[in-house]
C-alpha cells in the first residue's frame, strides 16, 4: 500500500467517513447552503421588495409563503422522482432549476412575477435537501450516517445565523436583484460539483405517482393558506369559499389515501396517539419559529426605522439562541425524552413571547435581545426532538412515509403563519394613524396573535410528552437531519 493510501485510510479512519461518502456530503452541503441563505435572505427584504413592487405587505409576504408551499408540494415526490429518475440526475436538476429561477427572480418587474418566480424557485429547493440526504444514505449506510447528517446539518444551523446578515449587506451595498443573483455562480458551481463528484445511478423501479392525490392535497394547502390570511385581514365571502374548498380537498385527500393502492401519503399512520400529537406540535412549532423570522424584521424597519443592514445584526440573538439549542437538544433528547424536551421548548417559547406584548416602541435593546434569545432557543430546543419522537415511535418500514409528512406539515405550519399574521399585521397598520405609536400598537395585537399559537404549541407538546409516556417507543430511530427553517 502506498503512502497516499495509507494517509487516506488513516484519514477515514479519523473521520469515519470514506471518499466516496466526502465527496457526496461537499456536493449536498453546497447545494443545501444556497438554498437555505436565499430562504433567510429573503425574509430581510420584504419591506424593501413592497416599496419597490409598489406593493402592500400582506401582498409581497407570497413571496416567503410561495415558497414554502412550493417546497411542500415537492416533499413528497422527492423519493418517487429519485428513484424514477436517478438521485444524482434529480439533484442536478433541482440545483439547475433553484439558479434558473434565482435569475428570474431578479429579472421580475412586478409582484406578482416575483410570487410566481419564487413558487418556481420553492420547487427547486424542496428537492434539494431531501434527494441529497437519499444521495448520502446510500454513500454512507446505516452506520455512518447519523455522523454524515451531524456534518450536513451544519448549514443548516448557520443559515438564519448568516442569512439575515448577508442580505441585509447585499440590500444596504446594493439592490434587492442581488439576494437573487448571488445565487447564480454558487448554484453553477454546485451543478457542476454535482456531475463531477456524485456517482452516476440508474433509475429504479417505482410505483404510479398518485397524482389525484399529489394535487388535491397540493390545492387543499393553497387554498386554506389564502383562505386563513384573507380572514385574518378583511373576512369576506372569498375568504370562507376559499377555507370550505380547502378543507373540502382534504377530506377528498384524506378518502382517496386510505382507499388508493399507492397512495401519496400513509394517513394511518396518525392513528399513533405519538405520530399524531408530534406532528400537531411540529406544525404549531413551525408557525411561531416561522412567525419570528417574518416578524422581527419588518418590527425593527417599521417601528424603530432601521436600515437593512442594522436590522439583520439585530436578529442575531433569535438565531444564536436557536442554533445553541438545536446542537444541545440530541442530548436532551436523550436524557429527558422526546416528549419532555419539546415541551421544555415550547414553554420558553412562551416565556420567549410574553414580553412582545408588552413591550413599546421605546423598550431597550436588551430586553427585547432577550426575548428573542430565549424564543429561538425554545424554537431550537422543540422542533427537532418533536419529529425524533415522531420516528421513535413508528416501525422501521413507516418511517420512509412519516419523514415527508412532517417535512410537509413543517412547511405548511409556515406559510399559514407567514400569511396570516402578516396580513393581521397590515389590518392592524391600516386601522392606525402611520405614527411609531400606531405602528407599535398593530405589532402588539399581531404579537399577541404569535403568543396565542406558542401557548397552543406548549399545549399539544405537553399532550406529546403524557401519550409517550404511556406508549414507549418501538424502535431506536436516530435523529432525522435538521431541515430548513424557511
Amino acid at each position: 500500500m502506498s503512502v497516499r493510501q495509507e494517509d487516506s485510510s488513516e484519514a477515514d479512519q479519523r473521520t469515519g467517513l470514506g471518499p466516496t461518502v466526502r465527496r457526496a456530503a461537499t456536493v449536498v452541503i453546497l447545494g443545501s447552503t444556497m438554498s437555505f441563505l436565499d430562504a433567510t435572505i429573503v425574509n430581510v427584504a420584504l419591506r424593501t421588495l413592497a416599496a419597490d413592487l409598489r406593493t402592500s405587505l400582506d401582498a409581497i409576504q407570497w413571496v416567503v409563503t410561495a415558497y414554502l408551499l412550493a417546497v411542500a408540494a415537492v416533499i413528497p415526490i422527492s423519493g418517487w422522482a429519485a428513484r424514477r429518475f436517478g438521485a444524482r440526475r434529480t439533484f442536478v436538476a433541482a440545483v439547475v432549476l433553484f439558479t434558473v429561477a434565482s435569475a428570474l427572480c431578479a429579472l421580475a418587474q412586478s409582484s406578482g412575477q416575483l410570487i410566481a418566480f419564487r413558487a418556481l424557485q420553492g420547487i427547486g429547493g424542496g428537492l434539494i435537501m431531501p434527494v441529497g440526504q437519499i444521495i448520502l444514505a446510500r454513500a454512507a449506510g446505516p452506520a455512518r450516517l447519523p455522523r454524515v447528517m451531524a456534518v450536513v446539518g451544519v448549514p443548516v444551523v448557520l443559515a438564519p445565523v448568516f442569512g439575515p446578515f448577508a442580505g441585509g449587506v447585499l440590500l444596504d451595498w446594493a439592490q434587492w436583484q442581488w439576494i437573487f443573483l448571488i445565487n447564480l455562480p454558487v448554484g453553477a458551481a454546485a451543478a457542476l460539483a454535482s456531475l463531477r463528484l456524485l456517482s452516476r445511478d440508474e433509475p429504479q423501479a417505482s410505483a404510479p405517482l398518485d397524482l389525484p392525490g399529489l394535487v388535491s392535497v397540493c390545492v387543499s394547502m393553497v387554498a386554506l393558506t389564502y383562505g386563513l390570511g384573507e380572514m385574518g385581514r378583511d373576512p369576506s365571502a372569498t375568504a370562507v369559499l376559499a377555507l370550505v374548498a380547502g378543507v373540502s380537498l382534504l377530506g377528498v385527500f384524506v378518502a382517496h389515501s386510505l382507499r388508493a393502492a399507492h397512495p401519496l401519503f400513509d394517513i394511518r399512520l396518525y392513528r399513533d396517539q405519538v405520530f399524531r400529537a408530534a406532528s400537531l406540535s411540529s406544525f404549531l412549532l413551525s408557525m411561531g419559529m416561522y412567525a419570528g423570522m417574518v416578524l422581527m424584521p419588518l418590527f425593527f424597519q417599521s417601528v424603530h426605522d432601521t436600515d437593512d443592514l442594522t436590522t439583520a445584526a439585530l436578529l442575531v440573538p433569535s438565531s444564536a439562541g436557536a442554533a445553541i439549542a438545536t446542537q444541545l437538544s440530541g442530548r436532551a433528547t436523550e436524557r429527558f425524552g422526546g416528549g419532555r424536551t419539546v415541551f421544555y421548548g415550547a414553554l420558553l417559547g412562551v416565556a420567549g413571547g410574553v414580553p412582545f406584548v408588552l413591550i413599546g416602541a421605546n423598550t431597550p435593546y436588551p430586553v427585547i435581545a432577550t426575548a428573542m434569545l430565549i424564543s429561538g432557543a425554545g424554537a431550537g430546543l422543540s422542533v427537532m426532538p418533536a419529529m425524533t419522537t415522531a420516528f421513535r415511535a413508528l416501525s422501521p418500514d413507516q418511517i420512509g412515509h412519516a419523514a415527508p409528512q412532517l417535512n410537509m406539515v413543517q412547511r405548511l405550519g409556515g406559510s399559514i403563519a407567514t400569511a396570516v399574521l402578516v396580513a393581521v399585521l397590515q389590518n392592524g397598520m391600516d386601522s392606525h394613524e402611520p405614527t411609531q405609536a400606531g405602528t407599535m400598537s398593530a405589532f402588539t395585537v399581531t404579537f399577541g396573535w404569535v403568543l396565542g399559537a406558542a401557548v397552543l404549541a406548549a399545549w399539544t407538546a405537553l399532550v406529546l410528552a403524557r401519550a409517550q409516556r404511556r406508549e414507549p417507543p418501538r424502535v431506536d430511530a436516530p435523529a432525522p437531519a435538521p431541515q430548513s427553517r424557511a
